[in-house]
């Protein structure tokens, strides 16, 4: 359908893409990965005609119509929200003005025999059928639809959309790229500002979606879902996998592992043929030899492997001071902007040890919650507090952007650090990937994603036991998520995380506030048995609405299907029981480990040790690993007994 051939990049002396050719089939899912700087959003610009590669072509048949999503875009504010989408129509309102000027010349003909007037109905009839195909007759239905997805509420429809943040205006974008339906849809880190339950209705309609699909994003759970195919580019070459991605990362690993191999055995040859040549080289008998292997070095077409970051996956967060069993207490309570109500009577308390997550769609009160837990925000009725010898440690939402600009890498942790950990600030740095003169750059020609990680940086100069991340994975990519919150598992205090990403925050927490309708519902499970629970609480919902309208036939089954159900329910029940059985009991133990290693962790003599020396804690946070993994497993065989019992 698309195809990009022989695509060559280059800025100055570096090539950024070398000689790539892709092809894009209709109906493809491609996930498009690759480090950030590799070249992905260029290769979008260039397939959507705004940049031009340096050398190449790219070639796309008459009629093909593309729709492209960039994570920056300029917006026009003079319009309300529907009328913005509407704007998906355009062709719609062409062909409604064509069957209206139709349908004016036949009103001027009186015989209905001729030619022209037979010509000009057979011209009607293939704009209605056109008009047809659009969706014309469906069309404000659809922009209710898809603007519902995409986390907007009915009473938003008619606010202009200079009312609502670049985020919302990015969801406008969306809407109107997907309305249109265009052939081979183009987007780049689509999730960035969408909520978990905008994420899952866009999966759900690229699902069904009939053109081609290129994306860019580091939601591994949403290009597990949506894609089936998975184009990787590295050091300007790319690697075309017709898998998803967690199948690609396997077969990455795999190839990486021979690249290592020929990369080495290449090195051996060349190595071995420069002795020789260095050893014979002024050897008159020997300079026939000397040539051929200095020809045969120059042919040698050289193996590149792109380096790896490992020294960033020994990151640790400092051991966490003991706080009181409550860490934050809220009581009734409430908060509003002007006469919007945010939400009110919220009630909750957090303990020692939890492992939270904030969810629910944008503009319900994630980060406002956040920000009056961390002391940054009033609020307007009730109580909320932190408990006794509480330290807390807090990643805004927007922490990248109030850094000094002015100032260094280094300085920026200079200035907050005291006492013996100003003597490792070099090493904190370079463990989130600040090496070398990177430490004296400014912060203000960093990246989003470099300045995420400077942010995250700092947390780690302060042993807090109380840590408040407000969306801490927005610019980062896969590997920096992972090198996160492996760190963050390891971690023993408590933890408060606002984010959309689900494969971020499963396993990672063990209960979800759900912000939604100015309430707060708790639910005592990871984020995969709240998003199962959603869907059941909704699929409960539209049962209840149809219930009058289906039949008592339909609702009747037979004796015999009935008994065979609940002779299936009754075993798989005992299976499940035994399960959870065995996992609490293994829980038990490990708490009781856990137990008298907080013990021998509250003498203060514990903490006169290194931040890096991971051999004191070693055992310790090995034991708060197992105890996650066991609270997952114990949490989905939960889940599955609640299905049967409720089934």
């Amino acid at each position: 359908m698309v195809s990009l051939d022989n695509i060559t990049v280059s800025f100055g002396g570096f090539t950024l893409i070398d000689n790539v050719s892709i092809m894009i089939n209709s109906r493809d899912r491609i996930g498009l990965v690759g480090k950030n700087g590799a070249g992905k959003s260029t290769l979008l610009k260039i397939l959507m005609r705004l940049q031009n590669p340096s050398s190449g072509m790219v070639s796309c048949p008459a009629g093909i119509s593309t729709g492209y999503l960039p994570q920056q875009m300029p917006h026009y504010d003079h319009l309300t929200v529907f009328e913005e989408v509407m704007k998906a129509f355009d062709i719609l309102q062409n062909i409604e003005k064509r069957i209206f000027s139709l349908t004016e010349d036949l009103s001027k003909y009186s015989d209905y025999n001729s030619e022209e007037y037979l010509k000009t109905i057979e011209k009607l009839n293939e704009a209605n059928d056109l008009y047809n195909i659009h969706g014309g007759e469906n069309r404000e239905a659809g922009i209710e639809q898809t603007l519902l997805g995409l986390g907007f509420q009915r009473a938003d429809f008619y606010r202009n959309t200079n009312e609502f943040s670049g985020g919302w205006r990015m969801r406008i974008e969306l809407a109107k790229i997907l309305l249109r339906r265009p052939d081979l849809i183009l987007l780049d880190e689509p999730t960035n500002h969408l909520d978990i339950e905008s994420i899952q209705w866009l999966e759900d309609y690229l699902k069904t979606f009939d053109g081609a699909l290129m994306l860019i994003s580091h939601d591994r759970a949403f290009l597990n879902n949506v894609t089936t195919r998975t184009i990787e580019i590295s050091l300007g070459k790319i690697y075309d996998y017709k898998v998803p991605y967690s199948q690609f990362v396997q077969l990455r690993k795999e190839r990486r592992e021979q690249q290592i191999a020929a990369y080495q055995n290449q090195q051996k040859l060349i190595e071995s043929t420069q002795d020789f040549i260095n050893k014979f080289r002024y050897k008159p008998t020997k300079s026939n030899q000397v040539q051929s292997r200095i020809k045969q070095l120059e042919k040698i077409d050289i193996i590149e492997i792109e380096e790896e970051d490992n020294s960033a996956l020994h990151i640790k967060f400092p051991p966490a001071p003991r706080s009181g069993q409550i860490v934050f207490e809220a009581k009734d309570v409430g908060k509003q902007f002007v006469n919007n109500v945010v939400f009110k009577d919220v009630n909750f308390k957090l303990e020692r040890g939890n492992r939270i997550a904030f969810v629910g769609r944008n503009g319900e009160g994630k980060t406002t919650m956040a920000r009056i837990i961390t002391g940054e925000l009033d609020y307007e009725h009730g109580e909320a507090k932190l408990g006794y010898n509480v330290n807390l440690g807090y990643f805004a939402q927007n922490q990248d952007t109030i850094m000094d600009d002015s100032a260094t890498v280094f300085e920026t942790l200079e200035r907050i650090a005291v006492g013996d950990v100003r003597t490792k600030l070099r090493d904190i740095l370079g463990a989130f990937l600040f090496r070398g003169d990177d430490v004296d750059k400014k912060v203000k020609v960093l990246s989003g994603g470099e300045r995420s990680r400077l942010a995250m940086a700092k947390l780690l100069i302060e042993p807090y036991n109380f840590i408040v991340l407000d969306e801490p994975t927005n610019h980062m990519d896969m590997r920096s998520k992972d090198i996160l919150k492996d760190a963050l598992l390891k971690y023993d205090g408590t933890l408060l995380v606002v984010s959309h990403d689900r494969e971020f925050l499963d396993g990672l927490v063990d209960r979800v506030y759900e912000f939604r309708d100015r309430k707060v519902k708790e639910y005592l499970g990871g984020v995969y048995y709240f998003l199962q629970r959603r869907k059941i609480e909704n699929l409960n919902e539209i049962e209840k609405k149809n219930d009058t309208a289906v039949s008592q036939k339909n609702r009747e089954s037979s004796g015999k299907d009935e008994y065979l159900k609940k002779k299936e329910n009754e075993k798989n029940l005992r299976k499940i029981q035994t399960g959870i059985a065995k996992i609490e009991k293994q829980i038990e133990e490990t708490e009781m480990k856990i137990a008298e290693w907080d013990i021998k962790l509250a003498n203060p003599e514990m903490y006169n040790i290194d931040i890096g020396d991971s051999s004191i804690f070693e055992q310790y946070n090995s034991l708060k690993s197992q105890l996650a993994k066991q609270m997952h497993e114990w949490e989905k065989s939960g889940y599955e007994l609640e299905l049967i019992t409720n089934g």
